[in-house]
């Protein structure tokens, strides 16, 4: 029986294996910053106390769980062009792994209906998305993903894994590891088919007609100015959703044998790595919310460094 594993990353010489480690810690670093940016102006802004802005934080705060999940191992590999990890490594990496993924896509679901009710139902909007039930929202997102991860990463550890122990993939997944399983691999396999419909399709259908909802009601609006407005308040999360769905269902769903696994890869990178990294781009660049919040931080920064050079 196999106690650690062997993952191979990107196999190339040394040069590219430099090159991709500086990219991906820069790309690491401007993550953890951009993401603690927006945790941070959700925190201390008042304007910024809102629903929406509450989820926007919790997206970063998933994304950081995810990014420091993924990457520092990655890095690791890259370094040494290949690298092991423990059995117990490996079911940790990924538990948080599905924890994160899970709770995004239940996550955006509740966005879009932040948003649904925001443009279908603007003046009823203060009474539904109170703060009360937008935390309950997030506390039942965290407990399904967290119970989700924990049922999955049982059945895993109970597959029996056999040598070669090589996992031809960045990090562990389900994918990967079902590969180099050497006992029957159907109940975790039918266990995963039946948690996509709370965690994958249920949301999707949700995000999907709340959409198709707001599409109708924006289309009926008289006036472009109008049309323009209540579409720039879904834009941003329509643009999130769009990439995270894409790049995820690119991995999931299509094949990734033979010289399509290493686009898998690259798949899995964009979800892993660069989603994180576009989230708060997107946010703070299409927000003029979060473009004050951050006007306004560097104002008090100056009168509190003004008010202590002074003394």
């Amino acid at each position: 029986m196999v106690k650690e594993f062997y993952l191979l990353g990107f196999q190339g010489n040394k040069h590219l294996r430099n090159v991709l480690f500086l990219l991906f810690l820069l790309v690491f670093v401007a993550t953890i910053c951009g993401n603690l940016l927006i945790i941070i102006l959700v925190s201390t802004s008042k304007n910024l106390h809102t629903p929406m802005y509450f989820f926007i934080s919790q997206l970063s705060t998933s994304d950081i769980l995810l990014t420091t999940d993924i990457v520092p191992n990655l890095l690791h590999i890259l370094l040494n062009n290949g690298g092991t990890i423990s059995f117990n490594g490996c079911m940790t990496q990924l538990y948080f792994f599905v924890v994160t993924l899970g709770f995004e896509c239940l996550l955006l679901s509740v966005m879009s209906y932040d948003r649904y009710v925001a443009i279908c139902n603007p003046l009823r909007y203060t009474s539904i998305m109170t703060s009360e039930y937008s935390v309950k929202l997030m506390a039942m997102c965290w407990l399904l993903s967290i119970f989700v991860a924990f049922i999955d990463n049982i059945a895993t550890s109970k597959v029996t894994f056999c040598e070669p122990n090589i996992i031809d993939h960045l990090f562990c997944d389900f994918l990967a590891l079902k590969d180099i399983a050497c006992s029957d691999t159907f109940t975790i396999q039918l266990l995963i088919y039946i948690q996509c419909f709370p965690i994958i399709i249920i949301p999707t259908i949700v995000i999907i007609t709340c959409y198709i909802n707001i599409a109708v009601i924006i289309v009926n609006i008289p006036t472009s100015t109008g049309r323009q407005k209540a579409f720039s308040t879904c834009s941003s999360h329509l643009i999130v959703v769009s990439i995270f769905y894409w790049t995820m269902f690119s991995v999931y769903v299509f094949p990734t044998k033979g010289n399509l696994l290493t686009i898998s890869k690259v798949f899995s990178l964009l979800y892993t790595m660069f989603t994180p990294l576009i989230n708060p781009i997107i946010y703070s660049l299409r927000n003029r919310d979060i473009k004050k919040a951050i006007q306004e931080t560097k104002l008090r920064s100056k009168i509190i460094r003004s008010m202590l050079f002074s003394r």
